[in-house]
């Protein structure tokens, strides 16, 4: 990025856009954008009327940094400190997987189901296994006001991320954050409508396939569900069926090269009726969704 008097906003966003594109970026414009509004202090959209203005080298040294990392590898998100899921902003840092836009979907399908709780008496009680940023604990929290939402994870780091998402968002008084290993550290007792969990589910061979900018940068725990990928969604079922009220529900992600094995994993038990696989926006397998026959029909 040579000196120049002339690197207006328009031109660092062209000249940025093809280098990043050079370096087999996904989206080199959306990134250029992002890195240089996160460089000027301003929203993404500000830029659009600001195509002819110019950049400030003290700006523009910011900038160069953020487009060599991101030229490195470094993933756009964590360069920034926060992602964009479900229309919230979210922190995140190194410490958790960012959040995809298939995530959305399983949001979406636990709203939708506690919208049809509607006759039943507050609060809907839901757990998110492997909470991460906290970014389906939070979504759900924000967008179904009579829930409680118990948010477990593994790292103690991750839940620290996840607690100030639940603060920036306003609903830090109805997340409990709990650490420990999928539904471990729940009470015995303790009965939830509906648990939900986008779960480590990639395999150890699949992880040496996966862009290296994910494989050297995003925390492996929350990715790598062991050899197979199922591994932690076999141990999660039983789990669930214990701490399920009757008819409640487990929702889980899944990678499509797992359905099988997954779906096999759930008729394996037969606490669970109505399993059905959806798809996400790509029409690949992503959500896996059972509900808990109650313990009264249960063999």
């Amino acid at each position: 990025m040579a000196e120049t008097e002339s690197w207006t906003v328009g031109r660092l966003l062209t000249w940025t856009t093809d280098y990043l594109k050079r370096q087999g970026a996904e989206a080199p414009r959306l990134d250029a954008e992002v890195l240089l509004a996160t460089a000027c202090g301003c929203q993404r959209i500000e830029l659009y009327t600001s195509f002819n203005d110019p950049v400030a080298e003290p700006v523009r040294a910011v900038f160069r940094d953020l487009v060599k990392r991101r030229s490195a590898g470094e993933p756009v998100a964590y360069l920034v400190g926060f992602r964009e899921f479900y229309s919230l902003s979210f922190e995140v840092t190194s410490e958790v997987l960012i959040p995809r836009p298939e995530t959305e979907d399983l949001v979406m399908l636990v709203v939708d189901l506690c919208r049809q709780q509607k006759d039943a008496p507050p609060p809907i009680r839901i757990v998110d296994v492997g909470t991460g940023s906290g970014a389906i604990a939070v979504s759900v929290a924000r967008h179904v006001p009579t829930s409680r939402v118990t948010a477990i994870d593994i790292s103690p780091a991750a839940l620290e991320v996840a607690g100030r998402n639940a603060v920036r968002h306003q609903v830090a008084d109805r997340i409990e954050l709990l650490c420990g290993d999928l539904l471990a550290p729940l009470p015995n007792e303790a009965r939830f409508d509906l648990i939900v969990s986008n779960p480590p589910y990639v395999s150890r061979s699949e992880w040496e396939t996966l862009r290296p900018d994910i494989r050297q940068h995003e925390p492996r725990v929350a990715l790598v569900g062991g050899q197979t990928g199922v591994e932690i969604i076999e141990r999660l079922i039983p789990q669930a069926a214990e701490h399920l009220v009757d008819g409640g529900w487990l929702l889980v992600e899944i990678s499509p090269m797992i359905e099988d094995a997954v779906h096999q994993a759930f008729q394996n038990l037969v606490c669970f009726e109505s399993i059905s696989v959806l798809n996400d926006a790509a029409r690949l397998p992503r959500i896996v969704q059972a509900r808990r026959i109650p313990r009264d029909n249960t063999p």
